[in-house]
């Protein structure tokens, strides 16, 4: 197939120079608003086509598949709605948009012109997670009760994220490992959240937690705890750490993916964690990670004509749960799922109150 990937900065870096090395793609297509980026990834890619303007992706129709790697968020909702209405099949970053109607609309496009759509929550291609899911699947476990997700980045890769758009670390962090559970856990759903956040390095950068502590109740009874943070010192470079328990009746499963066993140490920069990127990186020959898999798994869905890992409404699902995270760190009280109109309500009135806040800020 002729695929694009549109926004080309890291995650789309990656997906580009992952999709140039495959067999699969006949021709590779990219976009990019930064004249040098375009010109950089264009070489790197041997691109067929590079462009700055999206929307010559949108209408040239030879262009089956679409990868949107465009920051900031608010560029998702546009830019997957324009390709989604000209038929061709959508993997969008998370999140899936900022408003849930807005992921009401894509998810409807996608059904009305039978398309493939989903969201690039990776964490589903980590080994490690993988492995929690066949043990869950196989009864090994017994009957799921608990599960925690402990997840720290490094403050710089926080302050990049947090800098470009107002979302919590349950928005921008968390995300990953509430889909990454709620997939574990299938088919039980979310149906009360409650959060806690706490401030620190973070809050003169965009008023954001440093951490947030959720805890969610599945309609079966499992309780889950997931903590998303964003300051550990600056030690390594998008340095991630993640710690998961998951307890059943017949057993338990610890899982460490902290990657301190990868540890080098040089004159010049002292202690770093190869390897330890949330995406993963390309080391000569071989991708360490999940983002090199999951492109490839999203190409072959749409050429074998297979289900998509992600589902939108997964997608949705989870979006869900971390506005009520959010409401409810700010309510200080649980927040039911599905949001009720008085949630939704409340949930505007605070990004409302933000964006004055950051008006008179700018202002």
């Amino acid at each position: 197939m002729e695929v694009a990937v549109i926004g080309t900065g890291w995650c789309g870096g990656i997906r580009s120079e992952t999709l140039s090395r495959s067999a699969l793609v006949k021709k590779l297509h990219v976009c990019e608003i930064r004249p040098d980026r375009l010109k950089e990834i264009a070489a790197l890619t041997n691109a067929a086509t590079a462009t700055l303007d999206y929307q010559d992706i949108v209408k040239n129709p030879d262009i089956k598949v679409v990868y949107i790697s465009t920051t900031p968020e608010q560029t998702h909702y546009p830019i997957a709605r324009d390709c989604l209405k000209a038929g061709k099949h959508v993997l969008l970053e998370k999140p899936i948009a900022m408003e849930l109607f807005e992921a009401d609309e894509l998810i409807a496009l996608s059904k009305r012109n039978n398309v493939k759509f989903t969201i690039g929550y990776s964490q589903r291609f980590n080994t490690k997670f993988a492995y929690a899911k066949k043990k869950l699947g196989d009864g090994t476990l017994g009957r799921p009760v608990s599960v925690m997700v402990s997840r720290h980045l490094s403050r710089s890769l926080g302050k990049k994220i947090a800098s470009r758009v107002r979302l919590s670390p349950a928005a921008m962090e968390s995300t990953h490992d509430l889909d990454m559970v709620f997939w574990l856990l299938e088919p039980a759903k979310p149906v009360r959240v409650y959060s806690q956040g706490a401030y620190g390095y973070m809050q003169p950068v965009n008023g954001s937690y440093d951490v947030m502590w959720s805890t969610v109740t599945m309609d079966n009874g499992v309780l889950v705890a997931i903590g998303g943070g964003w300051n550990l010192p600056p030690s390594y470079p998008n340095y991630c750490a993640t710690w998961i328990e998951v307890t059943g009746t017949e057993g338990s499963l610890f899982l460490d993916d902290t990657h301190r066993d990868n540890w080098l140490n040089t004159v010049k920069e002292g202690t770093q964690y190869p390897m330890s990127t949330m995406p993963g990186e390309q080391v000569d020959h071989v991708f360490a990670g999940q983002m090199g898999p999951e492109t490839i798994h999203f190409l072959e869905s749409c050429i074998l004509d297979r289900p998509v890992m992600v589902t939108p409404e997964s997608a949705r699902m989870v979006m869900q749960c971390y506005l009520a995270a959010d409401l409810s760190a700010e309510l200080n009280e649980p927040v039911d799922i599905p949001l009720s109109n008085q949630a939704l309500s409340a949930l505007a009135d605070i990004k409302s109150e933000q964006n004055n806040v950051a008006a008179g800020g700018a202002r």
